[in-house]
């Protein structure tokens, strides 16, 4: 009896003590998951930029659906909110007054039975030609690619297909089409991204589509029944890796007023450094086909790369441009994902992944034998630049700083500079901090190219294909004065050369902020004619 006793109150002390332990468990899981909010808290206020759009939480990749109404710029993209990589696609959604300063609204398509929701394009329907509204209320039309995963899983060919979905408020909830898909596969494997274009000269809508490593372009006037019209890409351009995310739109010549029409394609892999970059192509619409400019052609036909690239840095992919911009702006603007997918699922982010380029707008230039794409901040950024300091006059030879973090925030600024007698030099531009982080770009004489090195920036070692080369670009004005933009986030450079005539993209993960920039000349002693340091401010 006194055993059993015993025995109880021994029994008794364990269920106590397994009670103390579970709530000691559940005390210090609470601790962990405090401590791992912290961390993901403190990743992100390192990492997350300040004036570059990112998600509040999960993975982010193409932009999709890109237009703009009553007044508002509307972003949708490739989004995951479950996770912090890739995994089934739903179509994230963020709106701006200026494309500069974002909201992020609520998930605007989800996937279902269909399959996932993959990029697309979307469009305001003014004149209800789908019937879905009426012309007091105009429906936009979101086109997307269904993904059906199990399909891909079972080996089959036809997994992706074509689909429609339309919107009564504005672009903040969607309502599938019954009749889905609009387009079935016609056994193509890689069969996606549509992107729309109104077409005004023949008053009906053409769609850019990528299949395999070719584009699809097929025309409509009701947005439900597509037609084909034609193909484009078999031997042009860089086909190291699938074709995707494509955008087709006309363009007027600055120099000329002449009409051309140009052709984004997006590959990956086979960027000019590497990984995953945005071709274009200038050419001649006629409502069916899409025949490249002559001059275009013998251009990239003497090119080694075999194409002309929006961006030669590392980071900009998938980039598409807005629809439904108002006649009295007239602008083309556009916008790409400023990541890789060489690495983009391992960045040193626990939050969210990924984040967009600044918003730029795109012209289309004659050079002396063929057409050229530039890009720009959108103007709309001056708004929120106040000068810090402008200078003119420097003599460079070694090291020579230009500004430091007493002075200016390197984390968000802007930085221009113009070089009018460079004769045989170089330079180079380096950001650092006391931890011994470098990032440097600038201009190599002997090879005529720009170049961007990260390869001391910070954390690297999340991948061996993030830092392992140089990026370099060739530089193609031929203007003897050498001037530049240097758009500075906390994770994120971006160079405009040349009025823009040579863009590079980098994103980059320093221990800590960048404290100093400064200049060099590799040679001879040269003079830095003007530089304008802007500070980014939003309050």
């Amino acid at each position: 009896m006194q055993y059993f006793k015993i025995k109880n109150l021994g029994f008794i002390v364990v269920i106590v003590l397994i009670l103390v332990a579970c709530k000691n468990t559940t005390n210090t899981n609470s601790k962990i998951n405090d401590l791992a909010e912290t961390k993901s808290y403190s990743e992100e206020e390192l990492y997350r930029p300040n004036f570059h759009f990112t998600p509040k939480s999960g993975w982010m990749n193409d932009p999709n659906g890109m237009f703009y109404h009553n007044g508002n710029y509307h972003l949708y993209f490739q989004h995951y909110p479950d996770g912090n990589t890739w995994g089934p696609m739903h179509w994230g959604h963020a709106v701006s007054k200026d494309m500069i300063t974002w909201e992020e609204k609520p998930i605007a398509i989800f996937p279902d039975d269909k399959g996932y929701i993959f990029s697309g394009g979307g469009i305001v329907d003014e004149n209800n030609v789908t019937g879905f509204g009426n012309k007091d209320d105009q429906p936009i039309i979101a086109m997307y690619t269904y993904h059906d995963m199990e399909g891909e899983k079972a080996g089959k060919v036809d997994y992706q297909t074509q689909a429609i979905a339309y919107s009564l408020d504005d672009g903040l909830t969607f309502t599938k089409y019954e009749g889905n898909p609009v387009i079935g596969n016609p056994g193509i494997k890689d069969f996606r991204d549509p992107k729309i274009t109104w077409d005004a000269k023949r008053n009906k809508w053409i769609m850019a589509l990528a299949a395999g490593q070719k584009i699809m372009f097929y025309s409509t006037r009701n947005l439900i029944d597509w037609t084909l019209e034609s193909d484009f890409g078999e031997g042009i351009g860089g086909h190291g890796g699938v074709w995707e995310c494509p955008d087709i739109f006309p363009m007027t010549v600055e120099e000329t007023g002449e009409m051309k029409w140009v052709l984004l394609v997006s590959i990956n892999p086979g960027g000019p450094n590497g990984g995953s970059a945005t071709q274009y192509f200038v050419g001649d619409f006629d409502g069916k086909d899409f025949v490249l400019d002559a001059d275009f052609k013998s251009e990239i036909a003497e090119l080694s790369e075999k194409s002309l690239w929006i961006d030669y840095g590392r980071d900009n992919y998938a980039g598409v441009s807005w629809a439904n911009i108002p006649a009295n702006d007239g602008r083309r603007l556009f916008m790409g994902w400023m990541s890789n997918w060489d690495y983009a699922n391992v960045v040193p982010t626990e939050k969210w992944r990924s984040a967009m380029t600044v918003a730029r707008e795109l012209k289309l230039k004659k050079s002396q034998s063929s057409y050229k794409i530039t890009s720009l901040p959108v103007e709309e950024l001056s708004k929120y630049k106040k000068n810090v300091e402008s200078n003119k006059n420097i003599a460079i030879q070694a090291d020579t700083e230009l500004v430091n973090s007493k002075v200016l925030d390197l984390a968000s600024a802007e930085i221009k500079f113009d070089i009018s007698d460079l004769k045989n030099n170089g330079f180079t531009f380096k950001l650092s901090n006391a931890n011994g982080n470098e990032l440097s770009f600038g201009y190599d004489s002997a090879k005529n190219t720009y170049f961007v090195d990260r390869s001391k920036s910070g954390d690297t070692d999340f991948s061996d294909k993030y830092a392992n080369t140089v990026s370099t670009a060739q530089r193609t004005s031929i203007n003897s004065n050498f001037s530049g933009i240097i758009l500075l986030d906390k994770t994120s450079i971006e160079l405009f050369f040349d009025a823009g005539e040579t863009v590079m993209t980098h994103i980059f993960f320093p221990d800590a902020p960048f404290e100093k920039l400064s200049i060099a000349s590799t040679n001879q002693q040269f003079l830095l004619d003007e530089i304008e340091i802007n500070k980014i401010k939003f309050n």
